[in-house]
């Protein structure tokens, strides 16, 4: 988007991309704030969907594994967790790369918030009808050497 670009254009641009990666999810928080902040919900939408989201340097899957790693960091966001968990599968994330990623996110961030935002994600695919999801093998002390040789 331009400087150019009015209010309502980047607006509406950032609608566009909520709509792709969140699907009616994103809609729903948007529309609760209208009766409280709708200029949150415009910031949402116009910045950080129509600027930030949709900037060409990562791919939306991957800015998806950032913000669930983010969102598992900071705790207590389980509510935005729930949505970005959906907007990962809606990108081409795998349920086993979410659980992957949020196993990895335990060494970073604390067994407590890793915790958190599995039963988060199991909320999530138990209603997407994802369940059970696969375990990946762990690896044996041999194959962990020999990988960092």
């Amino acid at each position: 988007m331009s400087e150019s670009t009015t209010r309502e254009e980047r607006f509406a641009h950032g609608l566009e991309v909520l709509r792709t990666v969140d699907g009616e999810a994103g809609q729903r928080v948007i529309d609760s704030l209208a009766g409280i902040s709708p200029e949150l919900g415009h910031q949402v939408v116009a910045w950080g969907f129509g600027e930030i989201y949709s900037r060409p340097g990562l791919a939306p899957r991957d800015r998806q594994l950032v913000t669930l790693g983010m969102l598992t960091a900071l705790g207590g966001c389980e509510p935005q967790l729930e949505v970005h968990v959906n907007a990962s599968l809606n990108m081409g994330l795998t349920p086993e790369e979410i659980v992957e990623a949020l196993l990895h996110s335990a060494g970073y961030c604390g067994f407590p918030k890793a915790l958190n935002a599995t039963f988060v994600a199991k909320k999530v695919f138990a209603e997407r009808g994802l369940l059970p999801v696969a375990q990946q093998p762990a690896p044996d002390a041999t194959s962990a050497r020999s990988a960092g040789r």
